[in-house]
């Protein structure tokens, strides 16, 4: 819930006044914001602030402009608002939206971010993809790569989270993943876009900057006790293709802001 306190150690933000969701939506471009109905004044207040945070932590972690935060201005999101059972996040890829529960959201931004940026991708990295499918899915399903060096180091993300350091065999994060779905009788955590955002989790927590109204739980829980979320020399593998990608497609940004992969 809000009324908790969230950790935080990050760069001083630079607008010291009250933040509001049109600030937010302003600065980084979003195609829109919405709030439910059910927030009240003081949560949405204080919400507007926790998101600025996360939001310039993960701008600041993937070493890129606004326009990477909102996917060039194409993703939108809710706040309290569009909840499922049982569900604290989700990203609704006909929407181009994601959305956090009022009360069990926080912590899932990185989660749910990059499901927009593996949607977004698909048809920047692939000739023949369908509208709802993801880049990690069409890269597991061996689509037409579309050439480009950025498309090159997404590739090698993907390939190290899914791939052994062989590459030819499942990685150990894919077989845990695997193993879990056996047990409850359900594919969910190895769906390769799930998989993914789990990795993408552990690069943000892993980062310098810790914020975790933005990413929580890769390292001390019972997910990641079961190994679903990377470890060890995979973690480290992992982590070091995500900084070479979000460097260089940042760097793109910042030359060129109609960069779209």
């Amino acid at each position: 819930m809000l009324t908790r306190k969230f950790y935080r150690r990050g760069p001083a933000r630079q607008v010291q006044q009250p933040v509001t969701f049109v600030d937010i939506r302003r600065q980084f471009g979003f195609r829109s914001i919405s709030v439910g109905r059910w927030v009240t004044r003081e949560e949405r207040d204080r919400a507007a602030g926790l998101f600025y945070d996360a939001l310039t932590d993960l701008m600041w972690i993937l070493q890129g402009p606004e326009l990477l935060v909102s996917l060039r201005q194409t993703l939108s999101f809710q706040y309290g608002i569009g909840g499922r059972p049982g569900v604290s996040a989700f990203y609704d890829p006909s929407a181009r939206s994601f959305s956090l529960a009022k009360n069990a959201g926080p912590g899932s931004i990185a989660h749910e971010w990059f499901h927009a940026l593996d949607h977004y991708l698909a048809d920047k990295a692939f000739s023949d993809t369908g509208r709802g499918i993801y880049a990690s899915e069409a890269w597991l399903r061996d689509a037409t790569p579309i050439p480009h060096p950025l498309n090159d180091r997404l590739f090698h993300c993907f390939r190290n989270i899914m791939l052994d350091e062989s590459g030819e065999n499942p990685s150990d994060l894919v077989r845990a993943s695997i193993e879990c779905d056996r047990k409850n009788g359900s594919v969910y955590y190895s769906e390769p876009v799930e998989l993914c955002a789990r990795a993408f989790e552990a690069f943000v927590q892993d980062s310098a900057i810790s914020n975790n109204f933005l990413v929580a739980g890769t390292k001390a829980t019972e997910e990641a006790r079961l190994g679903l979320y990377p470890d060890g020399g995979h973690r480290r593998r992992i982590n070091a293709a995500f900084a070479e990608y979000f460097s260089c497609l940042g760097k793109a940004l910042q030359r060129n802001p109609g960069q779209s992969a």
